[in-house]
């Protein structure tokens, strides 16, 4: 796509929105004293805002640019795994979060240590910071590729100035930085997006009708193929991964396990999180909209498009082409403000998890000064990090960015929601049987992936390990629910041959249902 420049009214609108990103950061910089205000806010937040925040940190650049890319040129299958979120949950959600907020002090893992045993923990912990590296890359990477293409700026000068600004803001004013930050970044990207459907409807000749009259001819909004096939991309292969996505997510990711933490009581933390989930759905279905829109807006109007650009390229140039100048600037803004929210959270996440599952376990007698220092190294170390996978990303360059994000989680779940169901509806399973599951749920993915993807091979494309007929051939999203489920099945069954043990039944949804049925929940 070719790089093209804005009108200065334009980036004076970006700009201030920087600086008031950065004001944010400074303001709360002066509370951050201790680790239970850099990392849990003093638990102190008003649900609404959490609830907001655990919105902003499920959409990001991902959102903005992906699912309008995706809507653009197919059709609205990957929504499904968002649409299965709010199904899931509403069985879930009820005794997660008060779970989450009697047994553990900061890391979602150390649930998993409780139930299974340090060796659990560190399982959960490797896979969401290899998660999230992942993730912040790719959300770098969009970000950095939209915002040159729309300044004219290098990429890797963009790429450094909101790396820095991300690092600056989550180092100086901690989580409760980054939630009120997320608050006003979550309610900038909805008004982002509500400016760009009313753009795209009413500016063609006929108005709305016209528009989505082509949509609905255009058969794009569609969630099919409806095969019952594991093969190929369909609604069940979307819905299956859902289901267990919105598990992961929710009752195993940090990110929102976090946030749990930060609420002034549990039925705040249960209210915010049933918030963040009915907000996330319109919102994605909204960027998605914008795609299918924007599909229809090109053929409504005839306006040209560059002859290399890509599916995610497309809403980018409409915003610089289409969009009046100050509000081209209000909607770049909002998407910075998208990715930095989702960043902003990843980081100080990961820096929770560096201090709570690793820097005290080596130095159980540091004070808590020592880690909160540490905390704030941490921070700085993982933005650099996570800068260095969107250098090559910048540098290898990618296509269908939204089916990567996926297959990355598929990848990197490795089996955590099988251990967590098992820790939360079986008191019989034990930290032996998980070790077995977890061994059967590595070696499938490692077979799995060695024997269904292609690399460059002496300049020929071939599977690594080709086994035949014994190739894992089923769609790479589905490795997201097999390992799942042959964790808790090989768990499960593994668990049977060693000694049943007492366990402590806060740690299950038993415990929960005791103390509901006693009146005292």
């Amino acid at each position: 796509m070719q790089q093209q420049t804005l009108p200065i009214f334009d980036y004076i609108v970006i700009i201030l929105s920087l600086i008031l990103s950065i004001g944010v950061g400074v303001y709360f910089a002066r509370r951050q004293k201790t680790t239970d205000k850099y990392f849990k806010a003093g638990s102190n937040i008003p649900a609404w805002a959490v609830g907001m925040s655990i919105l902003a940190t499920l959409i990001s650049s991902v959102t903005f640019l992906a699912y309008p890319g995706t809507g653009y040129k197919s059709n609205w299958i990957l929504l499904v795994q968002g649409l299965m979120v709010p199904v899931v949950l509403v069985f879930f959600i009820w005794f997660i979060v008060p779970l989450y907020r009697k047994v553990i002090r900061l890391s979602a893992y150390e649930y998993f240590e409780r139930r299974f045993g340090f060796f659990s923990r560190l399982y959960g912990s490797v896979g969401f910071i290899l998660m999230h590296f992942s993730k912040m890359g790719t959300v770098f990477f969009l970000l950095t590729l939209a915002i040159s293409n729309l300044t004219g700026v290098n990429a890797f000068v963009v790429l450094w100035i909101l790396g820095i600004l991300v690092v600056a803001i989550t180092f100086l004013g901690g989580i409760e930085a980054v939630i009120w930050l997320d608050v006003i970044q979550g309610f900038l990207l909805i008004l982002g997006g509500l400016v760009s459907v009313a753009i795209i409807l009413f500016k063609p000749v006929g108005g709305p009708g016209s528009v989505l009259s082509a949509i609905w001819e255009s058969g794009k909004v569609d969630f099919g193929p409806y095969d019952f096939n594991f093969v190929k991309l369909t609604f069940i292969v979307m819905a299956l991964n859902g289901i267990f996505y919105a598990i992961q997510k929710y009752g195993t990711d940090q990110t929102i396990v976090q946030r749990y933490l930060t609420a002034k009581s549990d039925k705040a933390a249960v209210k915010a999180s049933l918030m963040g989930v009915l907000l996330c759905v319109p919102v994605w279905t909204l960027f998605m909209f914008i795609g299918t829109g924007l599909f229809a807006f090109y053929k409504i109007t005839n306006a040209a498009l560059p002859p290399d650009i890509t599916a995610e390229g497309v809403f980018p140039h409409f915003i610089l082409t289409q969009i009046p100048s100050g509000l081209t600037g209000l909607i770049i803004s909002a998407l910075i403000a998208a990715a930095v929210s989702s960043l902003d959270s990843d980081l100080n996440c990961l820096s929770a998890i560096g201090v709570e599952d690793y820097y005290i376990r080596f130095k159980p007698n540091s004070t808590d000064q020592q880690r909160l220092r540490m905390g704030r190294i941490l921070v700085i170390v993982s933005g650099l990090a996570a800068m260095f996978v969107a250098t090559l990303y910048i540098l290898a360059g990618s296509e269908g960015v939204l089916g990567i994000v996926f297959a990355l989680y598929a990848i990197f779940s490795g089996g955590i929601v099988g251990m967590f169901l098992l820790g939360l509806f079986s008191k019989r399973a034990n930290k032996q049987g998980i070790y077995f599951g977890i061994a059967a749920s590595v070696m499938f993915t490692a077979w799995a992936m060695l024997t269904s993807t292609k690399f460059d091979i002496g300049g020929q494309n071939k599977i690594l390990l080709d086994m035949g007929n014994f190739n894992f051939t089923h769609h790479k999203y589905m490795l997201g629910v097999y390992s799942h489920v042959i964790l808790f099945g090989v768990g499960y069954l593994a668990s049977l041959f060693f000694p049943a043990k007492k366990v402590d039944e806060n740690l299950t949804f038993y415990g929960w249902l005791k103390k509901r049925k006693k009146g005292e929940i």
